[in-house]
């Protein structure tokens, strides 16, 4: 016999109203994933609302922790007009009725901080470590974590800074984009076994040059390694991927920026490899178990390595000597992808595909 009587959560799990806000980047989305997959864990009840910066919210698609999704304009000036206000405000009129018990701001801004502040949450909490605390910080955030995580992840930033305000337990998840939630992509029948090539970014410093990917896909294509090729659907990333495609010959599919987060998750979670620089693309590998080859020079690896996946991340020389030094923060800026050599992402790529071959013959 059925009833509509909704059973009451265990007591020994609170019912709580979380807010999590980080209005950043794509992959800082992605990022937020492993905290989130934590709080549903030890919250089953809890309800979970994630506000994020618009045009970002599709690569948290794939984690089921969330119960809602709310968007804000980017920050930028030229992106934000009155209709963006007027949105922001209806959001705020939102968040306002969920009457939040917590409000976690990660990104670091004042603009974040002022709108965990106008959610009305009952405890509102940010970092001040390594941050610039204004007058309407100080007014907005009602708990600061001082915890040093200049050493640590990006993802264990966002994890002690929950864990420190209701506690998660440990380990810290991986990322999270569920294989229930992924799509397919088949414009053309793919190969049984290959690699996704992911070249694009918008940061020009962390562009590898187009001629060592050729290089690289052709090495990996005599070893009768099939190839695909991903792209973002910027028109410059479009275009990089379509002119390495026409280099690689006609065997080579391409996703000509097409995809979607969950198409794209669909596809690494049969690729035997992920090969790219650090990217959304790069975590979202990570977040569907793809093993992958990374190419870093202007990032802090320890930030933005790829977390709690099977990797190998490839360096130039430069880039390795400023993470060891005391300013490594103001130098990384100034560094960039081009001295990786293609022979190095080679061996690493055959290095990653003996391994992973080996525990796939294991299991």
């Amino acid at each position: 016999m059925c009833s509509s009587t909704r059973t009451a959560p265990p007591k020994q799990v609170p019912l709580v109203h979380l807010l999590f806000l980080k209005p950043k980047h794509i992959g800082d989305a992605l990022l937020l994933t492993p905290t989130l997959m934590a709080v549903r864990e030890r919250y089953p009840a809890a309800m979970i609302w994630v506000l994020v910066r618009r045009g970002t919210e599709s690569i948290l698609a794939g984690c089921p922790a969330i119960d809602r999704i709310v968007t804000t304009a980017a920050p930028e000036a030229k992106r934000r007009g009155l209709s963006a206000l007027r949105d922001d405000v209806k959001l705020v009129r939102e968040l306002r009725r969920q009457h939040f018990d917590y409000a976690f701001e990660f990104s670091d801004s004042d603009r974040g901080r002022w709108l965990a502040w106008l959610s009305g949450a009952r405890e509102r909490v940010a970092t001040r470590f390594y941050a610039r605390i204004s007058w309407l910080a100080r007014r907005a955030i009602t708990r600061f974590s001082d915890t040093d995580w200049l050493q640590g992840h990006r993802v264990e930033k966002d994890f002690t800074l929950v864990h420190e305000t209701i506690s998660l337990g440990s380990p810290v998840p991986p990322l999270a984009f569920s294989r229930e939630r992924r799509a397919e992509w088949s414009p053309a029948a793919t190969p049984d076994e290959f690699v996704v090539l992911h070249p694009g970014t918008r940061w020009q410093r962390k562009r590898w040059p187009f001629e060592r990917w050729v290089e690289l896909g052709r090495m990996l294509q005599a070893r009768n390694l099939k190839l695909v090729l991903s792209s973002g659907p910027d028109a410059e990333e479009r275009e990089g991927a379509r002119r390495l495609q026409q280099e690689l010959g006609p065997s080579v599919l391409n996703t000509d920026g097409q995809t979607t987060w969950a198409q794209l998750a669909g596809l690494l979670g049969k690729a035997r490899l992920f090969v790219g620089v650090d990217t959304a693309a790069m975590h979202l590998a990570a977040a569907c178990q793809c093993p992958t080859v990374a190419l870093f020079g202007p990032s802090v690896l320890h930030f933005w390595r790829p977390w709690r996946v099977a990797h190998r991340v490839v360096m130039p020389e430069s880039a390795n000597e400023a993470q060891e030094t005391p300013d490594f923060l103001s130098r990384v800026p100034s560094l960039s992808t081009d001295g990786v050599p293609t022979a190095k992402v080679y061996a690493a790529c055959l290095e990653m595909l003996a391994s992973t071959r080996s525990e796939a013959a294991i299991r």
